[in-house]
This record gives structure tokens, sequence and C-alpha cells, in this order.
């Protein structure tokens, strides 16, 4: 399972495409994981959500 590091963008507008081309990818990804058997356990999911 990959992690992900937010940092700011200096942009202050993208377009829907732009969004949707990142949410289909991350959903990708995470299909991806769940296929291969590589899953978080809520209690983990949590703790990334709190380090935010």
């Amino acid at each position: 399972m990959t992690l992900t590091q937010a940092t700011k963008s200096h942009e202050t507008t993208y377009t829907i495409n732009d969004a949707m081309d990142v949410l289909l990818a991350k959903l990708d990804e995470a299909i991806d994981d769940i296929e291969n058997g590589r899953v978080q356990t809520i209690e983990e999911a949590w703790e990334e959500i709190d380090a935010i």
C-alpha cells in the first residue's frame, strides 16, 4: 500500500477533469491494493487520518 503526502500548491483553480483524474487514479490504486491483499484495518486508517 502506498502512502501519499498532501502538499500545498499555489494553484488557485482546478478543472473538474483534474479532480476526476486524481480521484480515478487513487481509486485504481485502491482496487489494485484490495486485489493483492494489501488492506488496512480500520484502526490503521484512523491513525492515518488523525495524522493529517
